[in-house]
């Protein structure tokens, strides 16, 4: 099919492994799953693709992680404790540790497996399974075991300390936002931001070009799906939108809680 239309794409999601198809509208799409299924004999289970949700914490705290198991032979002994906070919103890079051991209490050897722990449990999630993005971790404090200590110990004890931190600094849910732009005649333009906020959008600014309105809003992705559709049936095919990724926004409550019930199954 992409042989014979270049204008349809299809690859996989690496965040949600779905198989995602795009194409030049969702009319468009309908005829090529009708053909996958006519001509091929493709069955496909078609949907909206996944939102790529991310989960974040509000504040700094200290947690405190430890394993201590003894089973007859030689046992596990891993403990740490970790000083947790959100990244400075002007660094650039996603996770930063930090080792502000002093005195030998956890030895050199085991403390990069503290860190493989906490990242580790950053692309399980805390909340929902999403990745935790945006953290500062700092390696405080901690003991050992001479014979019990071992890399596989302290990776557990720095997983368990980032989800306890995780709990107590406020994990919340983080969704994606896109940055929308609107081209429509002046006549449709209350329809239009009318729309935009009911899609939970937040308008900004309207200028003005030729005969037209240029209307910009930060917008979830999650009620974007469909949108191209639905500008046509608004505007009578005569208003235009493009939108791409800006940044990532905490989820409101009441909307975290439904995703959160949705991806745990409760």
């Amino acid at each position: 099919l992409q042989r014979e239309d270049p204008s349809f794409r299809a690859y996989t999601d690496e965040q949600t492994l779905q198989t995602i198809i795009a194409g030049m509208g969702e009319l468009h799409l309908d005829v090529l799953v009708d053909r996958l299924k006519r001509e091929y004999g493709v069955e496909c289970n078609v949907g909206a693709p996944r939102v790529a949700y991310r989960e974040s914490i509000r504040e700094w705290v200290k947690a405190e992680g430890k394993i201590k198991k003894q089973t007859g032979g030689r046992g596990m002994f891993g403990h740490c404790w970790i000083e947790m906070g959100p990244l400075d919103p002007e660094v650039e890079e996603n996770f930063i540790f930090e080792n502000n051991i002093t005195g030998g209490v956890i030895p050199k050897d085991f403390i990069p497996s503290v860190e493989k722990g906490i990242r580790d449990a950053m692309t399980r999630g805390v909340l929902a399974g999403y990745p935790v993005i945006r953290i500062h971790a700092k390696l405080v404090d901690g003991s050992f075991h001479d014979v019990d200590s071992s890399q596989a110990a302290f990776e557990i004890a720095g997983s368990l300390a980032f989800q306890a931190a995780a709990h107590k600094a406020g994990i919340h849910l983080l969704e994606p936002m896109m940055d929308v732009e609107v081209r429509t005649p002046e006549s449709y333009m209350g329809d239009v931001i009318g729309d935009l906020n009911a899609r939970r959008g937040q308008v900004g600014k309207m200028e003005d070009l030729g005969n037209l309105k240029i209307i910009t809003a930060l917008v979830p992705l999650s009620k974007m799906f469909g949108y191209a559709t639905d500008l046509r049936s608004k505007t009578q095919g005569r208003a235009v939108q493009s939108m791409q990724f800006a940044k990532y926004m905490a989820v409101p409550d009441n909307i975290a809680n439904e995703i959160i019930a949705k991806a745990t199954g409760e």
